[in-house]
């Protein structure tokens, strides 16, 4: 099957939901993704095949609270390389190095604790990741990483969340 064929069957799996939470919005749900056990290999071939040919040398991959908990692991088990998780505050026992950010009703922050680890790829699930990945982007670079590429499940693209990111982002699907 070609990979337009595979994404077209992952996108197709996406649930949207009018909507949700509020009036106005189309909540899409990747749950479904993770319920079909072949789906879910499609897209973490799909993840695979990206890094091989555009990251070599990969040392780990990082992955955003929470979703990027759940397609993150399993992409590193695959490339047999660490997973590291970026938390929200006061998950992380021992030493962490925090960073902030903004969103529209008030101030969070994200922890880490990145082990001299330098070259890697940032995992993020959710579609509206601008705020919380580049603050990702910013945490792994304050503490000497680098971050090669953000990695995106889904990617709303009327909300420009690419723009914020100051690193290459590459979605599997854009709604």
């Amino acid at each position: 099957m070609s990979s337009d064929n595979i994404i077209f069957k992952i996108k197709e799996a996406v649930g949207n939901y009018p909507d949700f939470p509020k009036k106005g919005i189309v909540f899409r749900d990747f749950f479904p993704i993770l319920q079909n056990p072949e789906l879910l290999e499609e897209l973490l071939n799909v993840f695979q095949n990206y890094i091989q040919t555009h990251i070599p040398g990969l040392q780990c991959i990082a992955g955003v609270e929470s979703r990027g908990f759940l397609i993150g692991p399993a992409l590193a088990l695959k490339l047999k390389v660490p997973f590291i998780p970026i938390r929200k505050p006061g998950k992380l026992p021992g030493k962490v190095k925090k960073e902030s950010y903004s969103l529209e009703y008030g101030t969070v922050r994200c922890d880490t604790r990145w082990h001299g680890l330098s070259y890697g790829i940032l995992m993020a699930a959710k579609p509206i990741w601008r705020r919380s990945m580049e603050a990702s982007v910013r945490l792994i670079r304050s503490i000497g990483g680098v971050v090669e590429h953000c990695l995106s499940v889904m990617e709303l693209s009327d909300l420009n969340g690419r723009n914020k990111i100051s690193a290459p982002v590459y979605s599997v699907l854009q709604f």
